[in-house]
């Protein structure tokens, strides 16, 4: 399972989704004083999410 790392903001399409007030607060507090966007750390926790559910899936099939 791939580590969590807060990245560098990228360029990308622009997508609209909702997130829960507790949660938009707790990234921003992550994020605050480094060279990262809301958007850049959203991105980074979903790809480490899919990679995590690839792996399971491949485990589950062994």
């Amino acid at each position: 399972m791939r580590k969590f790392k807060i990245p560098i903001a990228s360029h990308a399409t622009n997508k609209c989704i909702r997130f829960p007030d507790d949660v938009i607060e707790a990234v921003e507090n992550s994020i605050r004083g480094l060279d990262c966007t809301f958007s850049a750390f959203v991105v980074e926790a979903v790809r480490v999410a899919l990679e995590n559910l690839e792996e399971e899936n491949a485990e589950d099939e062994n």
